[in-house]
């Protein structure tokens, strides 16, 4: 079995549009990767690799955020409801607290960033709170790759792709919420 490195041009373009995700950032990329013959698992690692920068990028500002919220008195209140207000939206994903699957599902539905905030509010430090982040965040690059590569493959046409695709990532979401707030209101 050979190995085939491919370009560092190529590779250093796929993780910029991962790093900066201007447009349309896992689609896009995505097909960029697979469009200049990256295989699969190496462009799984770039997106790990961005969202490591985005850990070592993030993690000051969300420390700098919570010295200061420590120090205001308003913020330290909009802290204290904050936490109450993620804890209770944590509990109807995964029980009773903020355990490690339920904030990793946080980070699956929103953002990584939110993840962190989230884990970080639920006590865990740097190390598990960006490991739980970022397995959320990476099932959620695998669920848009997947959708990506098997939607592309009928549609052949990278663009049509990307923004189907985009458009199921703020459509659906959106019907989830409806679905779940309708069957709220008959039980």
């Amino acid at each position: 079995m050979t190995v085939v490195i491919p370009p560092a041009a190529d590779v250093l373009s796929v993780l910029k549009l991962f790093i900066i995700p201007v447009g349309g950032g896992i689609p896009a990329g995505i097909l960029l990767a697979q469009a200049k013959g990256l295989v699969w698992p190496i462009t799984t690692v770039l997106y790990l690799v961005s969202d490591i920068a985005l850990a070592l990028a993030f993690e000051p500002i969300l420390r700098l955020i919570a010295i200061v919220a420590g120090k205001i008195p308003v913020l330290t209140r909009l802290s204290a409801a904050l936490k109450a207000a993620t804890a209770r939206s944590v509990a109807h994903i995964g029980g009773t607290g903020a355990g490690p699957l339920a904030l990793i599902m946080v980070s699956f539905g929103v953002d990584p960033m939110t993840g962190r905030a989230t884990a970080h509010a639920a006590g865990h430090g740097f190390i598990a709170g960006w490991a739980i982040a970022i397995a959320g965040d990476m099932l959620y690059f695998s669920v848009i790759a997947i959708t990506t590569l098997r939607l592309n493959s009928y549609f052949r046409d990278p663009n049509t792709t990307m923004l189907i695709v985009l458009g199921a990532m703020f459509v659906v979401p959106m019907l989830v919420r409806y679905v779940r707030s309708r069957q709220t209101v008959t039980s």
